[in-house]
């Protein structure tokens, strides 16, 4: 299964390679131009010469986690971090640098805690990751400072058409594009496969000055937020209900010609689809909205509970039906169909 195979790779920001080269692999044979920026980020062209109107799509490659800082003299591993809630770092499992060395996030015991740390999260600084060394020259000799850190969390299927794994945002957009290069349409398309974006949307800060689209769909992982204690309104998005169509968020202000022009397509093919019902969070849809002279761009996404951890969940049928949204919108709007 095509993101199985993306979740089992490692791709923090900076780090992206094993996620690139794997990519590079499965669409090499069919596009018409492949090629990396200077940044990291993947570009790849689809009927380059072909005339009418150009579609761009637009996905991650990297996910969070951490970057080794220090080893102490004990063999200790201190760290640092971005996109991840520290409460949720005691007690995982981790693979830190090239060689994967297996390692264990540990904090002292809640036995030996004073009464004030165990009724909040533990800070970073009161963190350490565990590889089984006994001194920084045994450590030294299996990890270096600034190796990348990423959980170690095995793909899972399991209940009613649910998935299990880590970094889904935003494999699952890196996947969609994928498929969409892999299908036998005759429409010229780009596909950008970004870096960075974890770290405040770098990567396509980079590619919206190289690429010129007439429009680009942002395939994301987004939140899932379908649980108990919440009320309906804040629940963003529910899965099994379709993908996710943006409205605004923290980067962007989705023009509302090409929302309902989604949600036209969506509704001709039976297609079930829902509103992403919050602003927070960005996506790289933000830099292609003012890349040059502005680029129209629809925000699209697969609900994901429990987002930026090691263990975040989709819905199978969310995942189909985005693809199959996808592959009906190209075909309309390439087609000129629509707007």
């Amino acid at each position: 299964m095509l993101i199985k195979k993306l979740t089992d790779l490692n791709g923090l920001p900076g780090n992206e390679g094993e996620v690139r080269e794997f990519i590079k692999n499965e669409i090499k044979d069919h596009v018409d131009e492949l090629y990396t920026d200077r940044l990291g980020s993947l570009i790849a062209v689809k009927n380059k010469n072909a005339e009418g109107r150009h579609i761009g799509y637009a996905a991650h490659m990297d996910e969070v986690g951490l970057i080794v800082t220090w080893i102490d003299n004990d063999g200790y591993l201190k760290f640092e971090s971005w996109g991840v809630d520290p409460r949720i770092f005691p007690s995982k499992i981790v693979k830190i640098g090239k060689n994967k060395v297996t390692g264990v996030i540990g904090t002292k015991a809640i036995h030996l805690q004073e009464p004030t740390e165990r009724t909040k999260a533990l800070p970073v600084d009161k963190l350490y990751i565990d590889i089984g060394a006994k001194s920084k020259e045994e450590a030294e000799k299996l990890v270096s400072l600034g190796d990348f850190v990423a959980f170690d969390s095995e793909f899972v299927e399991f209940g009613d058409h649910k998935i299990k794994a880590k970094a889904l945002d935003d494999r699952v957009g890196c996947a969609m594009l994928i498929e969409m290069l892999k299908s036998d349409y005759p429409y010229k398309m780009t596909a950008v496969f970004n870096v960075q974006e974890e770290v405040g949307l770098r990567g396509s800060a980079v590619t919206s000055k190289l690429i010129d689209c007439d429009l680009i769909l942002n395939i994301e992982g987004t939140v899932s937020a379908d649980m108990p204690g919440l009320k309906p309104h804040q629940t963003v998005n529910t899965q099994g209900n379709g993908p996710s169509i943006s409205l605004i968020d923290n980067a962007s202000i989705y023009l509302r010609k090409y929302v309902d022009a989604m949600t036209k397509v969506a509704e001709a093919h039976n297609i079930p689809c829902q509103f992403r019902r919050t602003q927070n969070g960005g996506t790289d849809a933000g830099q292609y909205h003012t890349g040059k002279t502005g680029t129209p761009v629809i925000g699209l996404a697969v609900p994901c509970r429990y987002i930026h951890s090691p263990v975040s969940v989709m819905d199978k049928r969310d995942y189909d039906n985005l693809l199959k949204l996808m592959k009906a919108f190209t075909e309309e709007y390439c087609g000129e169909k629509i707007l």
